[in-house]
């Protein structure tokens, strides 16, 4: 499982003074962001445009969500792979999410509203886009500085137009005597980028390189900036892929929020991202097709001691990506089923 260290994750402040593009602190932000994917395939953000006003009024209306009944929660709320409810699964027990697609826009916040709340909601739908918003500034920026530290800025635009925002609620229940703290098992996010933002109860940790774990503490201004496999393939393997877990060590419940960033489009390796070191290791692929193969394509595997779990598996030509058979956070498992298995949408 790993044991726990005191190793930090890179923090980087998003203030004003260091989001001058050019300037000598933005380099240096570059070069600290990029250190952090590459190593750990994460970086701390602090991150002020989310004031804690803010904070408490986006997981009031999580814990609101929550507390509707499963029936109302289990309704389809798009039409996209990976966007509804999840929960009830005996293989990750503590566990609930929701996804809200496109969470800036008025008109998808309040179909999605109307569906929970027929009589309507303003409160959820205006803390949503509230809190959207300013993460959406902060995924554009801090990509920004990831493509300029690669010397790809010329892509930066492209990539920022086919971009597809999506927001994730987490609910993780307080175990019961004698049951296992594991709210989810170490996974890699199947997304371009994740970014975490957690409430007041820890229990997000980090996988490092050799095995051990990092602790994320859980404070207003903090957001975890994680690379999905979607950013790892576009790196050509230069990122490394953030592999992450979550486990209750208080008798408490917990709340997250995951920031999904999406491509509408196709993901490509830069050319300047190719070298004798990091020979061209991925095809072009469409994104959303992807996804959409993922989620329609069952498989029964056999799993941990006997154990038979329904995976969404897609087989991809070439090396699309590593370790073909990939895992959704839709049906998570026994974290030795693979070294490395898919996450989330």
């Amino acid at each position: 499982m790993g044991s726990q260290t005191d190793e930090k994750i890179p923090v980087i402040e998003f203030t004003e003074k260091n989001l001058k593009p050019g300037s000598d602190l933005w380099d240096l932000a570059c070069k600290q962001i990029r250190h952090g994917l590459e190593e750990y395939g994460c970086f701390e953000a602090v991150y002020d445009k989310v004031p804690t006003e803010l904070h408490n009024s986006i997981f009031s209306a999580a814990k609101e969500l929550f507390d509707l009944p499963i029936e109302t929660k289990e309704q389809k709320t798009s039409d996209r792979p990976g966007a509804n409810y999840v929960g009830q699964d005996p293989f990750v027990p503590l566990y609930e999410s929701l996804g809200l697609d496109n969470p800036t826009s008025f008109e998808a916040t309040e179909s999605f509203t109307r569906i929970m709340w027929p009589a309507g909601n303003d409160t959820f739908r205006e803390s949503v886009r509230s809190f959207s918003k300013p993460v959406a500034e902060l995924y554009e920026t801090a990509t920004r500085m990831v493509f300029d530290s690669y010397g790809v800025g010329r892509l930066y635009d492209s990539h920022i137009e086919s971009a597809f925002y999506r927001v994730r609620f987490f609910k993780y229940s307080a175990p019961k005597p004698n049951e296992s703290n594991v709210g989810m098992p170490t996974h890699i996010d199947m997304t371009f980028v994740t970014i975490l933002h957690q409430h007041q109860v820890e229990g997000l940790q980090i996988r490092t390189k050799d095995d051990k774990y990092i602790a994320v503490q859980a404070k207003p201004s903090s957001f975890l900036f994680i690379a999905g496999e979607g950013l790892m393939a576009w790196s050509n393997d230069r990122i490394r892929v953030c592999e992450h877990r979550v486990i209750l060590k208080e008798n408490k419940g917990r709340l997250s929020l995951g920031f999904y960033a999406l491509v509408n489009g196709v993901i490509k390796v830069p050319e300047e991202l190719v070298d004798e070191e990091y020979p061209l290791s991925y095809k072009p692929i469409d994104y959303m097709d992807f996804l959409v193969n993922f989620f329609t394509n069952d498989t029964v595997v056999e799993l941990c001691s006997g154990a038979r779990v329904l995976l969404k598996v897609v087989l991809l030509p070439l090396k699309t990506f590593p370790l073909l058979l990939r895992l959704s956070l839709l049906l998570l498992f026994c974290e030795k089923a693979w070294e490395f298995h898919w996450h989330n949408l």
